[in-house]
């Protein structure tokens, strides 16, 4: 009980920092309410003790989302922007609102903590900004046609990065008619290397995409799609903008997303001549077993090894630092051909802004 209700403390914290303070609130008076043996406690009984769970608060979080957005907790929406209501400071009568919702919900909410996917699914779209300069950087120093893999790919979204549009200052990439605009994408200086691969390539062309993921989400599916926005904080209205573009695109933009582990799929994954073979993940390493990860690194220093200029490869991750302080941001970092890896630059944990940290590859 210790742990879960430092977990709901430690989400409290973070959701504070990064930008939502109506999750904030919830979260710490979720805490108390766990403390205290409540309904938020009974909601997650009997989960608090799968692996890697530290995001259990964030599901709990999501279900209660689901209800809103779905209409089935009508007096809880009117604090919720997500679900229309006005953009305003936490008011503290949303607390008593979402704990009768929670006692009514109960079964309800259970069943969705049990059912897949049982990590958080966003696999956020503005993750692409330090992706997307990644890949710049990995068509610049090997100009062919990709081929786009991703590991963890939830729904696929970022499959589609190129054709999301973002921009900072006077410079920008990408389809300017773009559904998804990533807008202040850089804050402070934009390294040199970017301004030139993007003076160079305009467009990547993109000749194949394919990810995989332990429990895929189907975003043109109603479900899918609810579970999509379920997961993103309610009081960050950008951030839904941006993925309600993405799932525009994927009905116009075909990418396959393969129920299977990250070490399988790329044991399947070959180089072929004429190509530039991109794989690339982010923020999805923690949710990795360790032996697992092993296995994944052994396939990407076999595809590192068969590089050639004529059947190239890359590797991009946008990942925190396991065990490490992030106060920094998380890094980009780039293992092109048989290079070494690079620390490229930093970003916020979803993607938006990006930014250079003075130790970093300028």
């Amino acid at each position: 009980m210790t742990t879960l209700i430092s977990q709901f403390e430690y989400q409290s914290k973070a959701c504070a920092k990064l930008g939502s303070p109506l999750y904030a609130e919830l979260l710490a008076a979720g805490a108390r309410d766990v403390l205290d043996g409540g309904p938020c406690a009974a909601a997650v009984a009997g989960f608090e003790d799968e692996p890697r769970d530290a995001a259990l608060p964030l599901r709990f979080m999501a279900a209660v989302h689901a209800l809103v957005l779905s209409g089935a907790a009508p007096d809880l929406a009117a604090y919720y922007p997500s679900a229309g209501a006005s953009a305003r400071p936490y008011d503290l009568d949303a607390w008593p609102i979402f704990r009768e919702v929670v006692i009514g919900q109960q079964d309800w909410i259970r069943t969705w903590l049990a059912t897949p996917p049982r990590a958080p699914q966003t696999n956020d779209v503005g993750r692409a900004v330090p992706l997307l300069a990644g890949l710049l950087a990995a068509v610049d120093a090997t100009p062919l046609p990709v081929r786009l893999f991703e590991l963890g790919s939830s729904a696929g979204l970022n499959l589609r990065a190129d054709h999301f549009h973002w921009r900072t200052g006077d410079l920008e990439w990408g389809r300017t008619d773009s559904p998804v605009t990533l807008g202040d994408a850089w804050e402070g200086p934009i390294p040199s290397w970017l301004e030139t691969a993007v003076r160079h390539h305009p467009t990547v062309p993109v000749i194949e995409r394919r990810g995989c993921d332990p429990a895929p989400i189907d975003p043109l599916s109603a479900r899918g799609a609810l579970a999509l926005r379920s997961y993103l904080w309610p009081d960050q209205v950008e951030r839904a903008a941006r993925l309600n573009g993405a799932l525009r695109l994927a009905e116009s933009v075909p990418a396959e997303v393969i129920h299977t582990g990250a070490a399988e799929f790329l044991s399947k994954v070959d180089l072929v001549p004429g190509t530039l073979t991109v794989v690339w993940h982010s923020v999805m390493r923690q949710y990795v077993q360790v032996q697992e990860w092993k296995a994944v690194s052994a396939e990407l220093d076999r595809l590192a090894a068969a590089s050639r200029a004529d059947a190239a490869f890359a590797h991009i991750a946008f990942e925190p630092q396991l065990n490490r302080d992030d106060r920094n941001g998380f890094r980009l970092t780039a293992r092109i051909g048989r290079q070494p890896e690079t620390v490229l630059s930093r970003a916020k944990p979803h993607g938006v802004p990006a930014f250079v940290f003075p130790d970093d590859r300028i």
